[in-house]
């Protein structure tokens, strides 16, 4: 086993004082790269390679904890948000005692910048994430609760079947006007069934799931009363706010990508204000016609619309400021577990 140097010992205990050992986790479907940081100043790690799966994320708990002799609890792990893939191993290591980091991929990314780096290798990526929980000290993760992670993954399952019957809808639409043979019609008509069927099966599951939990269903019923936000939309809004800590409503516009971006420089250069686009591409899909519909029927989203389009803001610029509206209302109506009272009545 390597020797823990003077050096090394005097950067993790200070008068007696153990301080938490920051190991950075680089994730794919397979893998889990990671490197325990010993020194940011050079920077120096060590590093470990272990499979995506529970054998491998207790082989890492018990790897991080023999390098000086540490509990769980003084162990620090710092992941980015990819997708699902991550989301085993950071409730394993959470069961663990151990403090779980997950952080935005594009704040590590700018913070990788920031230091000259471009470099992005599954050897060299977890010694960023390292150095950016050393130098950032992100906030601990939650889990959420396991009615919340099943209602979730069958919202995230269902939009799928969505997504396919559209898609076969097209496909169906094309083949009648290329008077495609009776054969795929009838098969294009049997997989549309299925689907429906599917479709059918779990929308009764998920209110199986909401009698099972009422305060998940009350929680869903306080949403809808937000003209514009109608039972679906609410339910996604139940997900996320449960999912993800937002102390304040700018934070949940933020993460889903709603927050204007400007680009001024100097004289010469004056473009348009965009959104970010930084968060969940879906989510941000879900919620543009419920936002164009709560334009005409929810007197605060249609005051703020209409201000915006008589002030000679764009209707894409407005529709977008409708969106972000909308988060703020559902975030203060969830907030407060009061149903909407609007404010420009």
């Amino acid at each position: 086993m390597h020797k823990v140097s003077r050096s090394e010992g005097l950067h993790h205990q200070r008068k007696g004082i153990r301080l938490m050992l920051i190991i950075g986790i680089d994730i794919s479907k397979s893998k889990l790269h990671s490197a325990l940081l010993i020194d940011p100043q050079k920077p120096k790690v060590r590093s470990k390679a272990v499979a995506n799966n529970p054998t491998g994320f207790r082989a890492l708990r018990e790897w991080a904890c023999r390098q000086f002799k540490s509990q769980a609890r003084e162990l620090h792990f710092v992941m980015e948000a990819t997708g699902v893939y991550h989301e085993a191993a950071a409730l394993f290591l959470h069961d663990a005692g151990c403090k779980v980091s997950v952080v935005n991929p594009l704040q590590v990314k700018r913070f990788a910048e920031s230091r000259g780096t471009r470099t992005k290798t599954d050897k060299h990526d977890p010694v960023i994430l390292a150095l950016y929980g050393q130098e950032r000290q992100p906030a601990a993760w939650v889990p959420p609760s396991a009615e919340v992670r099943e209602l979730k993954a069958l919202l995230a399952r269902l939009a799928a079947i969505e997504t396919d019957i559209r898609r076969e809808l097209n496909r169906r639409e094309k083949a009648e006007v290329a008077s495609a043979p009776a054969e795929v019609l009838t098969s294009l008509d049997n997989a549309l069934a299925f689907l429906n069927k599917e479709k059918a099966r779990l929308t009764r599951k998920i209110n199986g799931h909401l009698d099972q939990h009422p305060h998940l269903r009350e929680e869903r019923d306080i949403l809808a009363t937000v003209p514009g936000i109608g039972e679906k939309l609410s339910l996604y809004f139940v997900s996320l706010f449960h999912l993800k800590t937002f102390c304040k409503a700018s934070q949940a516009a933020a993460f889903l990508g709603l927050v204007p971006v400007e680009h001024h420089s100097g004289t010469s250069v004056s473009k348009r204000p965009r959104l970010s686009k930084a968060g969940d591409a879906r989510f941000r899909a879900t919620l543009y016609m419920p936002a164009i519909v709560a334009t005409k029927c929810n007197p605060d989203v249609r005051a703020l619309y209409q201000r915006l389009l008589a002030a000679g803001k764009s209707k894409m610029a407005a529709i977008g400021a409708a969106m972000r509206k909308l988060v703020h209302i559902a975030f203060g109506v969830f907030k407060n577990h009061t149903p909407y009272r609007p404010q420009n009545a």
